[in-house]
């Protein structure tokens, strides 16, 4: 019996011994607090990655609202400060008076003190290409010829001092009643007015005849058979060995006869 307590108490010993040379358990605890920490590292760079990413959302959105804002070259601002009340009128001038009378009507505005009921002016207007006698020129041409629209609130006092511009003929409405244009339809005016893409305008018709002043058949003469003014070209038809032949032509490389 005593070798046999022996025995055990020398096995229990070499346990002992054994139990002291493992790794503490703090070292599988140390392990997990690093994966716990790398978790948390990942969700912050994924939140600070959201967070970024909203950023330049957020810096387009005011970039494009400053655009519109500043963009208004089609209007005459008298009062950037709105009255909610305040709508569109269409307003009936001479042709070919419009730009005067809108800062007519700016400065009579001021100067009376009603830039609280009149706002702005919009001049509805689109840059073109004009060609003529095979020359091209820019120019800004008026997309309704006679009339402006005015975003005002409309009052005994607003309506007089629109009213009796010189150049004025009167307001656009059922009757003696001006009516307000929706804000939707002075959108789309407003950004048909802003479209980047000049458009081209040439005395060229179906049917005209004219005389090629460019290219390999310069000299020629043809007959216009299309226009395509979006993007200035015309197809005219010249006889070449006794055949129609179609050519595709700049507006600028052909004049009328």
């Amino acid at each position: 019996m005593d070798d046999t307590n022996q025995t055990q108490l020398n096995n229990d010993q070499d346990d002992i011994v054994a139990d002291d040379n493992k790794e503490p358990e703090d070292v599988v605890t140390e392990e997990f607090s690093d994966e716990e920490k790398t978790e948390l590292e990942i969700d912050s760079d994924v939140e600070n990655e959201t967070e970024d990413s909203s950023e330049p959302q957020e810096e387009e959105s005011t970039n494009e609202e400053q655009e519109i804002e500043e963009d208004e070259e089609n209007i005459v601002v008298i009062n950037k400060n709105i009255d909610k009340e305040a709508k569109w009128y269409v307003v009936h001038t001479y042709s070919g008076h419009e730009n005067k009378v809108a800062l007519s009507l700016k400065e009579r505005v001021e100067a009376a003190g009603h830039s609280d009921k009149v706002f702005k002016i919009f001049l509805p207007h689109q840059q073109k290409i004009v060609v003529s006698e095979g020359k091209k020129r820019s120019v800004d041409e008026k997309l309704f010829p006679g009339y402006l629209v005015v975003l005002m609130v409309m009052s005994d006092d607003s309506w007089y001092i629109v009213r009796s511009t010189p150049g004025v003929t009167g307001f656009v409405g059922m009757g003696s009643t001006p009516t307000p244009l929706p804000e939707s339809e002075v959108q789309t005016l407003m950004k048909f007015a802003k479209m980047e893409a000049p458009k081209f305008e040439a005395k060229f018709r179906v049917g005209d005849s004219v005389k090629v002043n460019d290219g390999p058949f310069k000299d020629f003469l043809g007959q216009v058979d299309e226009v395509n003014e979006e993007q200035g070209k015309v197809k005219v038809l010249v006889s070449v060995f006794g055949r129609e032949t179609p050519l595709e032509l700049a507006f600028t490389q052909v004049s009328q006869l």
